[in-house]
């Protein structure tokens, strides 16, 4: 196991008398729909203060086509959508998070309208499309295909008109700061101001996802794990990290960035075909296109071994004339960027990585085994998902526990002493000397290792493969300090990759989104969460069972 990674506390040094500190109540790192939804919570009580890597509207929040699953039409009811939820959750999921998730759908989606949200209408009711996996019509969507850009707009919005929350954009954040096992904030570096310190009563992780450690992914560049590294660090417990997402169906060019095509299409009739337009899906599954996620990326993937293609396709040509471009204004402009017409041209595509399933272990209210740290959002495992996401239940579970997060963090604000003066609290780790690698060539070759060998089908001994090789590179760089964004990510992407090749070798069945062909089927005694944490020796490996928690929760 890699000591390297296990002994690594702090990926800078900093001395906290010679750099410039920020205070707040709260400090809500990341801009998504969670960490957005957090913060409006949290400033109707205290300060809070917004640090996000990028520009603010840089996430995958923005990206989000599908819409949100709420039941709202005739015939459908939350308890319905709770089946299909569980349904799709592979064994995993709590009924109990469930239930109380989709109940309050309806009233996240009154709120945002609101607030102004300007979701798509069926006369004066939201129009409603379907999913894979969903047992009714029940999505509902603004602009067509461009929900998660409409709802980064509101909230926003709503973010800039309260003058108790700030933003600091273009701010990495390389670590939480811990005293004495609590998270009291975190060290920062902006390339205007250098390194930061920002203290706060409760520091609210909402980082999104992992999919850039995937060499094809359908995220934002800004996706490459930090969150959960830098939780994995401070001592938190990650769960179920070997669930990850693929979505099936992203455009393939060759040469061209992965972009999303999404389910939604399936929803509305396109069909998956191969070239000469034959339908393949009714052999794997008797939902065809509407089978959740993980049975058609697999399908997929079994298709194109199975013919040695690079691609199938979307076909979506026996839609009415000028259907597609009126439903999915942004898909049919990508596509004809590309010289695809989807009224004439078959559309390729491909599974890319899309969501990580598993994270950083949370109760109810985004409470972590770490005092002062709360979590929301896709860097969260708070038993909604289970071993495989219902489509749309992302966005509907940003809202719901980045409400629940930000009332808890603005409780703990008001019952603790707020942090007016900075700690003594410094990290110095000598120079290192073991040769250097070329970082790039590093991140290069993880994103083609993790995408061989922990995509869509694993096996135990490609595992095991994928473990040596990522504990031999983090022998030369995690050992040593770098002052560089890129570096810190090349750095958290090695410890994201590890703990995801190491959840996937422990687990030894398949369930959900987590396939491996030396153990093809389901076994009840995994039905239990493999939690990781970091020790000495590298990584701390347990389970638990289904509903139980791994420590105590945070207070």
């Amino acid at each position: 196991m890699s000591t390297a990674l296990g002994r690594r506390r702090y990926l800078s040094n900093f001395e906290h008398h010679r750099l410039p500190h920020l205070f707040s109540d709260v400090l809500v790192l990341g801009s998504g729909v969670a960490g957005l939804r957090a913060a409006i919570e949290a400033a109707e009580h205290c300060d809070v203060l917004i640090v996000t890597k990028d520009d603010v509207r840089q996430s995958a929040t923005a990206y989000a086509q599908g819409g949100i699953a709420a039941a709202s039409g005739g015939g459908d009811s939350p308890d319905d959508h709770a089946h299909d939820t569980i349904a799709t959750a592979g064994g995993l999921a709590r009924e109990d998070v469930v239930r109380g998730v989709v109940a309050a759908a309806a009233e996240c989606v009154r709120e945002l309208s609101d607030w102004g949200a300007r979701f798509d209408l069926e006369g004066d009711k939201p129009a409603l499309g379907r999913e894979g996996g969903h047992g009714a019509n029940r999505i509902i969507h603004a602009h067509g295909d461009a929900t998660g850009r409409e709802i980064t707009r509101v909230l926003l919005e709503r973010v800039a008109a309260n003058p108790r929350v700030r933003i600091f954009e273009n701010c990495f954040v390389i670590d939480l700061l811990t005293l004495d096992g609590i998270v009291v904030g975190a060290v920062t570096f902006h390339p205007k101001y250098g390194h930061q310190m920002f203290w706060a009563t409760t520091t609210l992780l909402a980082t999104g996802g992992a999919g850039r450690v995937y060499r094809e992914s359908t995220n934002p560049a800004v996706a490459t794990g930090d969150g959960l590294a830098i939780a994995f660090r401070a001592g938190a417990v990650l769960r179920d990290m070997e669930m990850v997402q693929f979505h099936p169906t992203t455009l393939y060019v060759a040469g061209a960035a992965r972009a999303l095509i999404s389910e939604a299409v399936r929803g509305e009739g396109g069909q998956l075909c191969h070239r000469d337009g034959q339908r393949f899906m009714s052999e794997y599954d008797e939902r065809a296109e509407l089978a959740p996620r993980d049975i058609v990326s697999r399908a997929i993937a079994s298709e194109l071994k199975r013919h040695r293609i690079p691609n199938v396709y979307l076909d979506v040509r026996h839609f009415e004339p000028g259907q597609f471009a009126r439903r999915f204004p942004t898909l049919d402009r990508l596509c004809r960027d590309f010289d695809i017409d989807p009224e004439r041209d078959l559309i390729p595509v491909r599974p890319s990585a899309h969501y990580m399933v598993g994270g950083v272990t949370s109760d109810l209210d985004g409470g972590t085994n770490l005092e002062g740290l709360l979590v929301a959002g896709e860097v969260a495992s708070t038993g909604l998902h289970g071993a495989n996401r219902l489509a749309s239940n992302s966005l509907l579970e940003g809202l719901v526990f980045g409400r629940r997060a930000g009332a808890r963090a603005a409780e703990r604000a008001a019952s603790n002493h707020r942090i007016d003066r900075p700690p003594a609290l410094s990290h110095l780790l000598p120079a290192s000397p073991r040769t250097a690698l070329d970082l790039s060539d590093v991140l290069n070759s993880l994103r083609s290792l993790v995408s061989r060998n922990l995509a869509i089908e694993r096996s135990g001994d490609r595992l095991r493969e994928t473990i040596e090789i990522i504990e031999f590179w983090t022998r030369y760089v995690m050992d040593k300090v770098f002052d560089d964004p890129s570096a810190w990510q090349t750095q958290n992407a090695l410890t994201v990759a590890l703990c995801i090749a190491t959840a996937a070798a422990t687990r030894c069945e398949s369930r959900g989104v987590h396939f491996r062909s030396d153990y093809p089927n389901s076994d009840p005694n995994w039905r239990c969460h493999v939690d990781l944490r970091r020790s000495d020796n590298g990584i701390q490996v347990s389970t638990t069972p289904v509903g139980g928690e791994p420590a105590a929760a945070e207070t």
